[in-house]
């Protein structure tokens, strides 16, 4: 392969990469969006009917300790590891262990909602936040 030859096919497979992270992001994106918009659903619903939120915790990584929030929201996963608050925002409930959470308490920061909690993870541990979201309606 002569060097013009091997710098195409350098700048062809840094396109090819560039291209498809952002159709990632884009997906991503629209993903995104439309889990906002069954969480807004979801609050009205709430506002209205139930459930009432209650204070909202952070685990540490390994799972020994939970530190107190600002937050008031809703669980969407039996381990409690991730959340909305009031006002729609999605949160991974996540922190290492420290002593000034343990005294001051955390502020997570949150982050893109996804249409699938946990995607990626082990069999049994994602769930649709559609799913995630009619199981908080029906308090089960």
């Amino acid at each position: 392969m002569s060097d013009t030859d091997a710098a195409r096919w350098r700048e062809d497979r840094r396109e090819a990469a560039h291209a498809h992270a952002e159709a990632l992001r884009r997906r991503r994106e629209s993903e995104s969006t439309q889990a906002r918009a069954m969480i807004a659903e979801f609050l009205a619903h709430a506002r209205e009917h139930g459930p009432e939120p209650e204070p909202l915790r952070v685990r540490t990584y390994d799972g020994r300790a939970r530190y107190r929030t600002p937050l008031l929201g809703w669980y969407l996963r039996f381990d409690e590891t991730v959340a909305i608050d009031t006002d729609g925002e999605f949160y991974v409930l996540r922190t290492p262990p420290s002593v000034v959470g343990r005294l001051r308490g955390v502020r997570p920061e949150p982050s893109d909602p996804p249409l699938v909690i946990g995607a990626g993870g082990k069999d049994g541990e994602s769930i649709d936040m559609k799913d995630a979201l009619a199981r908080l309606r029906t308090g089960s």
